[in-house]
């Protein structure tokens, strides 16, 4: 199947916000391009611009159902990834991360095909570790409303690894910190869009306990430049590896660059904590720097300055 370097490559969810940015590098980089989704958090829009290349072709369908292509490698993006989607319909959510993992390591194991893994930061729950190497385990509530996509998720990577030492499978593990850039939803409820709409619309901005609470932002062209440096690695690196910024930044710090990038009018309210809501959360990128000579190279005044425009457009 493959011709000269050129591979066919199978990216599920790749209609959403991460997986449309993965299709134009891979497309970029001369391969062909899968692109597989159930269209839940996904849009075809996001894709609109690749519908016309010969080598990139778009499918509609549910990862929790088995799926029988031809391909090289598998990208396993397939899962709503914010609060306010995942917790729409959290059955469905755990399925799609356990099943939906079952079925991408089924297919590697047919084809002995290459199997990429988006896992996430949640798998760290709120940490008593800070930043949060890959060695630690976590601390994470498996009843709580958040579960459905943390212990999913969770149990996905367990899949991946009991796959790879029972059946041979050649596996990368990567562990998504908070990411953000255009083609993000609108209403995802995640703090970068959120707070962008608010100020764009001179809405109050909302914050949730006092916004003392820390998070780590990635641009998306930072973290795709990861997934595909860990994906060309050999196959002693399986990950897991931390793929985000170590920079870290209160929410408050956030909202006030955000008002001051939009010459926004609003005014900040606060409201409770949601449940089960990190305190805090830093990627330790030490094994990306060594095992990926990956960094972030976009710094967050820049990235939100095209996260903003891209917002704009969409509004206007």
């Amino acid at each position: 199947m493959r011709y000269g370097n050129t591979k066919k490559i199978l990216v599920t969810g790749g209609a959403g916000f991460l997986g449309s940015h993965l299709c134009e590098r891979l497309l970029d980089q001369g391969h062909e391009v899968l692109c597989v989704d159930n269209f839940f958090t996904g849009t075809r829009r996001n894709v609109a611009h690749l519908l016309g290349e010969p080598r990139f072709e778009l499918m509609r369908h549910d990862v929790t159902f088995p799926l029988y292509v031809e391909v090289d490698e598998i990208y396993n993006l397939a899962c709503p990834a914010s609060p306010v989607h995942y917790q729409f319909d959290p059955v469905q959510t755990a399925k799609t991360s356990v099943i939906g993992a079952i079925n991408m390591l089924g297919l590697a194991k047919r084809l002995k095909a290459k199997v990429f893994q988006a896992s996430t930061s949640e798998v760290y729950g709120d940490p008593e570790v800070h930043p949060q190497p890959e060695a630690y385990w976590g601390r994470v509530n498996p009843i709580g409303y958040r579960s459905c996509y943390d212990e999913g998720k969770r149990c996905a990577e367990t899949l991946f690894f009991d796959y790879h030492r029972q059946h041979g499978i050649p596996i990368k593990v990567a562990r998504i910190f908070n990411t953000y850039g255009p083609r993000m939803h609108p209403n995802d409820g995640r703090v970068v869009s959120n707070l962008v709409l608010q100020a764009l619309r001179n809405e109050d901005i909302t914050l949730y306990g006092d916004g003392s609470q820390t998070r780590s932002f990635c641009y998306v062209d930072d973290l795709i430049e990861g997934f595909l440096r860990l994906m060309e690695t050999d196959a002693t690196v399986t990950g897991p590896i931390n793929i985000g910024n170590p920079g870290e930044f209160t929410i408050r710090q956030l909202a006030e660059l955000v008002v001051e990038l939009t010459g926004s009018r609003s005014e900040m309210v606060f409201r409770p904590l949601p449940p089960d809501d990190p305190r805090q959360r830093r990627p330790d990128i030490t094994q990306a720097r060594a095992v990926l000579d990956w960094e972030p190279t976009i710094p967050l005044r820049e990235g939100l300055r095209k996260t903003i425009a891209y917002f704009e457009k969409s509004l206007g």
